[in-house]
């Protein structure tokens, strides 16, 4: 590591150990924590990035220096130049220096890694709150690292509404959830390993060909054809398939539910009814 350059005015959290502290020493090591990227380097220092929704990093053979608006860092090598960028008004990417092994798991929600949860230490976690299993599965504090996106995936494959309660699952459907898990992250590993081909990652989006549910609203769903449904939640938005997952209900979206009261559809039929009878009013 050469040299460190930070132009965003909000990205670095830390201000001990100083950020150039890091500058002439190499990186002996790359680890996940929960969603964040830590660059270990030889003096115990670690460089831990969270990109949140629009941040992305980049990586050049020639040397950039950031802007302060979209190119927020600059991180140079021997070999190259890595560059967090973050699209958007809304900086929320962050940047925190810290000191050993302490310092790193202070910093780690909690939750654990599925990939390598047995069995029994998934469903004693995923029984520990009482929450839906949408909600369940992007907590950070109970699973590591899912997110949105792949906890729509995850319940596509499981077949099973992400407004299910946890507490109300037997052990067959913790059974049928955990291998949906372990599936669905393996599978799109494998897929996005493949699309790199070896090389540095830069089509990173939470809204990707091949995908069963996230990011196809109205569109017919891979498994039986009916459109992909949403419902919507402050900046968050959940899809799913109602005949895959619901028994053709329809789930109240909070904000247009209240709206429509009694005239919110209930099923696809329903929806789909409502539709004619639009369609014919105006006509």
């Amino acid at each position: 590591m050469e040299r460190v350059q930070i132009a965003g005015p909000s990205l670095l959290r830390t201000a001990e150990p100083p950020v150039d502290g890091v500058e002439g020493h190499r990186v002996v090591g790359l680890r996940r924590v929960g969603k964040r990227i830590a660059i270990g380097l030889d003096n115990d220092l670690w460089l831990v990035l969270h990109l949140m929704i629009a941040g992305r990093l980049h990586w050049g053979e020639k040397p950039k220096r950031p802007d302060g608006r979209r190119t927020l860092a600059a991180f140079q090598f021997e070999a190259g130049c890595l560059t967090l960028t973050e699209a958007g008004t809304r900086k929320r990417a962050s940047l925190h220096v810290i000191a050993g092994e302490a310092g790193l798991n202070a910093l780690d929600p909690g939750g654990i890694d599925v990939m390598k949860a047995s069995p029994q230490e998934f469903a004693r976690v995923l029984q520990s709150e009482n929450h839906t299993l949408k909600r369940a599965l992007t907590d950070p504090g109970l699973f590591s690292g899912i997110g949105n996106a792949y906890s729509d995936e995850i319940l596509h494959r499981a077949k099973m509404s992400p407004v299910t309660m946890t507490s109300r699952l037997s052990a067959e459907e913790i059974a049928q959830l955990h291998e949906a898990v372990k599936d669905s992250l393996l599978d799109w590993t494998q897929r996005l390993r493949a699309e790199a081909a070896g090389k540095f990652p830069e089509k990173v989006t939470a809204f990707r060909e091949g995908m069963a549910a996230h990011g196809r609203y109205g569109k017919p769903c891979p498994v039986c054809g009916a459109k992909i449904q949403r419902i919507r939640y402050a900046d968050r938005e959940t899809n799913y398939c109602a005949k895959c997952q619901t028994g053709g209900k329809l789930l109240a979206d909070r904000g247009l539910s209240r709206l429509l009261k009694e005239d919110w559809p209930r099923t696809l039929e329903e929806m789909e009814e409502r539709k004619v009878q639009i369609t014919s009013q105006r006509a």
